[in-house]
């Protein structure tokens, strides 16, 4: 991870690590703390308590997004704290609904200067946002909303395995991490198995970002720790509910922060002071039933 983040991860990039509720890489985020990355543009769906630790740690100047929360909790309060200038710096907003962010990384995919929808109707956000505009359809002579692609510097996804070229397999709950790969300059896959190419083969359906467009491959089991890898370990939602707490008082954070971030070396630091922590989360086992791919 630090190879990878130091490699590929700059000042003033556009930063997504995408995941909705689900494959979330901490440790990435986590890592890119360590190595004091400035002046960070993030973009997100819905950005969530790792964005809220790096905007903390000063990585941030502007957020893209469409929501931002503590998931079933309340606030992201670092992140508050920024917009409403009572923290030192700021941080700069740009904010979309839903269906508009996955439109930005679509048309980042596509190599397309912008998408089209109608999600805006009757919305202020147009007016908050000026990069959401209109065009005319040629065919119906409609006026429709637009999005302006958006094309990250990198993209850092995690994934439940990999082989060693950067095909990457996932499953369970999927956001827009394909998406926001394919727009991307660079890619980081994280992963919490490495698998032989074979493996990969063997059921290729599942495999959502191809290792063509992949930069670096990253081995780290629990990677997307307080998050959740579907058959490896379970959300861990006494410290969603915990964050609340340290998000809300700057002390606090600044002290989660030096000794879960800064004074571990890596995410095997970081689970070493939770030696607890992998017991309790393991996934129990539920298989679903193979397939043939004979003919």
């Amino acid at each position: 991870m630090r190879d990878a983040v130091s490699r590929f991860v700059h000042d003033g990039d556009t930063v997504v690590i995408e995941g909705f509720t689900h494959l979330i890489c901490f440790a990435a985020g986590h890592e890119i703390i360590r190595q004091r990355r400035r002046d960070l543009t993030l973009a997100r769906l819905t950005p969530d308590l790792i964005y809220d630790q790096m905007i903390a740690a000063g990585c941030a100047r502007k957020l893209v997004f469409s929501w931002a929360g503590n998931p079933g909790v309340g606030s992201l309060h670092a992140f508050r704290r920024a917009v409403e200038g009572k923290s030192r710096g700021g941080l700069e907003i740009e904010e979309y609904s839903h269906f508009g962010m996955v439109a930005r990384f679509s048309a980042g995919a596509a190599r397309l200067p912008f998408w089209p929808l109608r999600n805006y109707m009757g919305t202020d956000l147009p007016t908050a946002n000026p990069r959401i505009r209109s065009v005319m359809c040629p065919y119906t002579g409609e006026a429709l909303a637009t999005v302006p692609a958006l094309n990250p510097g990198v993209t850092i996804v995690h994934a439940q395995r990999a082989d060693r070229g950067g095909n990457t397999q996932m499953w369970g709950l999927v956001g827009v991490q394909k998406e926001a790969a394919f727009a991307s300059e660079r890619v980081i896959v994280v992963v919490e198995e490495l698998v032989d190419e074979q493996v990969i083969r063997s059921d290729p359906n599942r495999t959502v970002i191809p290792g063509v467009i992949v930069s670096g491959v990253v081995l780290e089991p629990w990677g997307a720790h307080p998050s959740y890898a579907q058959g490896y370990y379970d959300r861990d939602n006494d410290f969603y509910v915990a964050w609340e707490s340290i998000s809300r008082d700057p002390d606090k954070l600044a002290r989660y922060l030096d000794e879960f971030v800064y004074d571990v070396p890596d995410r095997a630091g970081y689970m070493e002071k939770q030696p607890h922590l992998a017991v309790r989360l393991k996934a129990k086992e539920r298989l679903s039933r193979g397939v043939n791919y004979g003919f």
